[in-house]
């Protein structure tokens, strides 16, 4: 499965992003994730147990703030690589009598590589 930030139809809540980034663990992925890497990857170099760093993974996920991709293998043992979905993320308070929290992220542009590769996710899920 491949999950992509940017093209989620509804963003996360606030709640969801600023717990998410609250986590000592999620915040060491964060920082780790100079370049796509595997939750063993990050499991081993973060120093985290992997059945944790894979709920942690789920959550910063889940609140739009990385990215997973399917690494195709030859030999059939695809992977799942993480990357970090934002350049920035600005929380802030709505002037409209609610004052709810708003999150609005600042997302990399895509590089050709990876349109090519969204238009081939795109491709395979249609048949």
């Amino acid at each position: 499965m491949v999950r992509d930030p940017s093209r989620d139809e509804e963003p996360p809540s606030p709640e969801a992003v600023l717990d998410a980034l609250a986590d000592d663990a999620a915040q060491r992925f964060i920082r780790a994730l100079t370049e796509p890497k595997t939750a063993s990857e990050l499991s081993e170099e973060c120093e985290v147990p992997l059945s944790t760093t894979y709920r942690k993974l789920e959550k910063l996920t889940d609140a739009s703030l990385l990215e997973e991709s399917t690494e195709i293998r030859r030999d059939g043992q695809h992977t799942t690589r993480y990357a970090v979905g934002f350049e920035s993320i600005t929380v802030s308070v709505e002037a409209d009598p609610e004052r709810e929290l708003v999150v609005e992220f600042s997302r990399p542009d895509r590089t050709r590589d990876e349109r090519l590769a969204e238009l081939w996710s795109e491709l395979r899920e249609e048949t």
